[in-house]
């Protein structure tokens, strides 16, 4: 586990990297285009050895570390031998798991869900935020009757009124099904996200929301009153809201930065 700058956690945890959406804002593939990109071809063959390629799934297993953390680029990869990093780590801290993936993209094998989650159980002392684009993953992988995860927040990110609807549908029947904390990340935010959509952020253990970073040509400016509305949607149903660093030129200081567990 590493510790990090993104501001609503202390730590990243990766025991799964890569992605398939490509999405054109995208930070986690700016990160491992500076690592380069190596193949299974070219490794070192006592590196060779440790490597499982599942070619039906465009995914690769990794038993043992490589000297590039990111030996098949953005391909999705099971780093195995990371899943003890969390017991290591004594001092409890609220860790984003698969910040440089989507550990619940549809191309994900149950089998690396399961082990990452084992792997979390193991290690009760933290807090544990997962983040997907497919929330729907939530429905299929955990099936009633479950045990309440209270130490675990999964989330789904979503970037303008539709898919904010979608994602919290979605949350929403997960929760049924498991009583499990569930929250929105609204990153990068694209525009309004309608009536609707805030009147359903109720259902929620949390909100956050950013805009998108770098320079890329085209980036959406968000504007003030796309988030005035967020934040008074959840000030009215006193779900805590999250605003990230990179809004305080929109927005202003101090920054409303509410947490849905008590800060250490």
């Amino acid at each position: 586990m590493n510790k990090t700058t993104i501001d609503w956690c202390e730590m990243t945890w990766n025991p799964i990297t890569g992605c398939l959406y490509d999405c054109e804002y995208c930070y986690a593939q700016k990160v491992v285009k500076r690592f380069g990109k190596e193949t299974i071809f070219n490794l070192p063959s006592d590196e060779q050895m440790h490597i499982k390629m599942l070619a039906s799934k465009k995914g690769f297993e990794l038993s043992e570390s490589c000297e590039n953390p990111f030996p098949f680029g953005f391909a999705p990869t099971f780093h195995q031998y990371r899943l003890t990093e969390s017991q290591k780590v004594k001092t409890p801290q609220t860790v984003f798991v698969g910040s440089m993936a989507d550990m619940f993209g549809e191309w994900i094998p149950d089998e690396w869900i399961q082990g990452v989650l084992e792997a979390c159980e193991v290690a009760p002392w933290h807090q544990y935020i997962f983040l997907t684009k497919n929330p729907m993953r939530y429905i299929q992988h955990f099936r009633p009757p479950l045990v309440c995860r209270g130490n675990m927040f999964f989330g789904a990110t979503a970037i303008d009124g539709d898919s904010a609807i979608y994602s919290i549908e979605a949350l929403r029947e997960h929760h049924a099904n498991s009583g499990n904390n569930i929250f929105i990340s609204l990153e990068p935010l694209y525009g309004q996200i309608g009536r609707y959509s805030l009147n359903v952020l109720k259902y929620l253990n949390w909100v956050i929301l950013g805009a998108e970073t770098g320079n890329r040509k085209g980036k959406i400016i968000l504007k003030r009153e796309w988030i005035e509305e967020i934040v008074e949607a959840c000030c009215v149903s006193n779900v805590p809201v999250f605003l990230k660093n990179n809004l305080a030129g929109i927005w202003g200081e101090p920054l409303i930065q509410q947490f849905p567990w008590k800060r250490r």
